[in-house]
């Protein structure tokens, strides 16, 4: 027993340095004092200067905040809306409809997005294009999330709600909303980091102008990858920990509050 427990341990260790080390190569050499960023010379927080000092790459990170708050703001609005109508209305269709573009592979996702905002919208691609596109492929995660959330619940909590002479609205607002409030974090979270890092349909839905992120990464490393890139990058997983943490701590709060609800 304690042998294959050993081996579980082992097997885990092995996974997650392999998850990790690169990006921890990928922290260190942002330290790193060469160009090349191929061999270690020495210490120095110059690139982070750079990358502070860089106009055109802060226009880019201001664009890609701007986009995924925007866009994780209505896709869990929406998403959660979602999810209670599939918990609610137990329709296949439903589910697939919102569950596709998930499935959907992106690159066909996005060139479905960029004719339909020429041909059928004749919008013109812009960050309102990017958001719009955005918020469509993170709906079905919210709605996953949300859903998973309800199926989890006890439905006598809200017969118990409406037999007391709750109405609808206030069922919603004081039952529901305070017990999914967890998922609908977890969710924004989830959505804003898939669209910070999204690459395939910001390409596609991305007008001339308006630096994004991702893009500009991308033509960053044509030449060579930059400790610069390693700054920015750095940064990005600083800003996903911090994330995460602020969710959990949310999530932790609200449940505090529930059970403190539920033993009085």
């Amino acid at each position: 027993m304690r042998h294959s427990h050993s081996k579980l341990w082992i097997a885990g260790a092995l996974v997650y340095i392999f998850l990790y080390i690169p990006l921890a190569i990928v922290v260190i050499y942002s330290f790193n004092d060469s160009k090349l960023n191929t061999e270690w010379v020495g210490f120095t927080l110059s690139w982070y200067e750079a990358l502070f000092n860089n106009k055109e790459m802060l226009i880019a990170v201001c664009n890609s905040l701007i986009i995924a708050i925007s866009s994780s703001f209505g896709a869990t609005i929406l998403g959660t809306m979602a999810g209670l109508a599939i918990h609610r209305y137990k329709l296949r269709v439903l589910s697939i409809l919102f569950f596709a573009p998930i499935a959907m592979p992106e690159i066909l996702l996005g060139v479905s997005l960029l004719l339909f905002f020429l041909q059928v919208l004749n919008l013109t691609l812009g960050m309102v294009s990017i958001i719009i596109a955005h918020t469509t492929f993170c709906i079905g995660f919210v709605a996953i999330i949300v859903k998973s959330r309800l199926q989890d619940m006890d439905e006598s909590i809200f017969e118990s709600a409406r037999d007391l002479g709750a109405s609808s609205w206030q069922c919603f607002h004081l039952v529901t909303l305070p017990l999914i409030m967890p998922a609908m974090i977890a969710g924004a979270l989830m959505s804003f980091t898939l669209s910070i890092d999204d690459f395939i349909i910001t390409f596609f839905t991305k007008g001339v102008g308006d630096p994004i992120l991702p893009i500009q990464i991308y033509t960053m490393i044509k030449v060579a990858v930059t400790p610069e890139v390693n700054a920015i990058s750095t940064l990005l997983m600083l800003l996903t920990l911090f994330t995460i943490i602020i969710g959990i701590k949310l999530s932790s709060s609200f449940l505090y509050v529930r059970k403190n609800n539920e033993s009085t």
